[in-house]
């Protein structure tokens, strides 16, 4: 991990996750809040990158400068950092409060499907840049 003033840099590797991911992000209780807070409505799915346990901690210290957004009913909320993958891809790293996750597992969201579009699969290296 390489930190500057207000900034982080996580490496990790692409994995396959539990695929609930398309379902929860198409869910009519947070569409909105996508739009309004992250600036984009997203890909209905997730890339997930696995990283290590203390990047994993350094991260989730990170949980007071993080965005909500509210879900409702059996719905958790979601608690989110803007963030771009390899540099390039800009999107967000989100962090439902109910997940099936360990703390090492990253859900990173942009507005297109990230494997199709940069041809990305498992076990490819990626690196997320946090302001």
């Amino acid at each position: 991990m390489v930190t500057e003033r207000n900034k982080m840099e996580i490496k990790g590797v692409i994995v396959s996750g539990t695929h609930e991911g398309s379902y929860f992000m198409s869910l009519d209780v947070y569409q909105g809040e996508f739009l309004e807070k992250l600036g984009f409505k997203p890909f209905p799915g997730t890339l997930n990158l696995e990283i290590s346990e203390e990047d994993a901690k350094s991260i989730h210290d990170l949980s007071d400068k993080m965005g909500i957004i509210k879900g409702s009913g059996k719905f958790g909320d979601v608690k989110f950092l803007l963030a771009q993958l390899n540099r390039k891809i800009s999107g967000a790293v989100l962090f439902p409060v109910k997940t099936e996750h360990s703390n090492e597992i990253l859900e990173f969201v942009a507005e297109e499907n990230l494997r199709e579009a940069y041809h990305l699969k498992d076990g490819d290296p990626a690196t997320l840049k946090i302001d």
